[in-house]
């Protein structure tokens, strides 16, 4: 009863708890956080910590620390690689979220991948009750994605996304409000800038960082051939000189390097729809296959996956707010927060 009361005066969040970015939502009001998932600790001479920055703040600090401040990313492929920095995280997102302290505590719903193991599960409802929610319920990624990608889920027709985000690609056959079959990898945004940093340096003798193959990624990343390639310029110290020098790199390199991710990601798919009830697959001839996460937005993803499974690809409105904003809906509607979501 206490708890009920203190929800008239609590603002009630939605948290898509990303390995690359974290988004909040506050109900009635919209997102309010859009963050890259980073926080920069300081360790001072006794080897205690302390928040330096979260958030962007802290992501302009990764590579150029001095020794007694990290810049830490602490969800790794979709999980919590650090419980007590994730929690340090989540509740300094909530409490810029909430604006507010003591005894007003909010119910939060976050978004989590399909693949989370219980004990997983269990990590990141302890992070937030730990920071200070009231209650925490979990929905699964694939079904935040298609609600936010505004596809009927709860008809009795199956639909197909696949949302690609930074730790973790979820792919998620749905119909009748639930989850009929699922996949969840851990090839996804992440993978595809590590994969561009080990091709330059093994192609071009160049060390670069996870930064800098990112920004290479969303400037001329690219899944299929170009009628005209694109270059651009990129800077980063030689392997065997050690000196630092400026090269030219093509979306053609960038193409070849996320290959083998982008082949990782079809294959899944296709496992997918051959596992497909019948019914539902005939459904899925008719909709399309609706991509959504920021890995959407790699140029002519939705064709290289099209030509592969030979069905219409296409890509979501806003595709990168899809699972926030999917996740919101069910923290607005409560009876569809009560369907789709779970305690443990």
């Amino acid at each position: 009863m206490f708890k009920k009361l203190l929800g008239l005066f609590s603002n009630d969040l939605a948290i898509d708890l990303g390995t690359a970015n974290t988004l909040v939502l506050v109900k009635g009001q919209g997102i309010s956080i859009n963050e890259p998932s980073v926080v920069a600790i300081q360790f001072d001479k006794h080897g205690q910590q302390r928040i330096l920055a979260v958030g962007q703040e802290a992501k302009d600090m990764v590579g150029k620390t001095p020794g007694n401040i990290k810049a830490i990313r602490p969800m790794r492929d979709g999980v919590i690689a650090d419980f007590e920095v994730t929690e340090m995280m989540i509740r300094y997102f909530i409490e810029k979220a909430h604006k507010r302290k003591g005894w007003f505590s909010p119910r939060i719903i976050i978004c989590v991948p399909y693949g989370l193991t219980q004990v997983e599960r269990r990590a990141v409802k302890d992070s937030a009750e730990n920071a200070g929610a009231r209650y925490v319920y979990l929905i699964e990624e694939p079904m935040a994605a298609a609600i936010g990608a505004g596809i009927p889920v709860k008809d009795p027709n199956g639909n197909l996304v696949v949302d690609i985000g930074g730790g973790t690609t979820e792919i998620g056959v749905i119909s009748l409000g639930g989850l009929v079959l699922s996949k969840s990898i851990r090839v996804a945004g992440d993978h595809f800038d590590q994969s561009i940093v080990d091709y330059v340096k093994k192609n071009f003798n160049l060390l670069i960082g996870e930064r800098i193959a990112e920004e290479l990624k969303i400037k001329i990343g690219t899944a299929i051939p170009l009628e005209e390639e694109l270059t651009t310029t990129v800077r980063g110290r030689d392997q065997i000189e050690g000196s630092l020098v400026a090269i030219e790199i093509s979306s053609e390199h960038i193409r070849d390097a996320m290959k083998d991710s982008l082949e990782e990601i079809a294959n899944a798919l296709k496992t997918v729809l051959e596992q497909t009830p019948p019914e539902l697959a005939g459904d899925i001839v008719e909709n399309g296959i609706v991509l959504t996460g920021g890995g959407a937005l790699i140029r002519g993803l939705d064709k290289y996956l099209s030509d592969i499974v030979k069905l219409p690809v296409y890509i979501a409105e806003d595709p990168l707010l899809a699972v926030a904003k999917g996740t919101g809906k069910a923290l607005d509607e409560i009876d569809l927060l009560q369907q789709l979501a779970y305690e443990d």
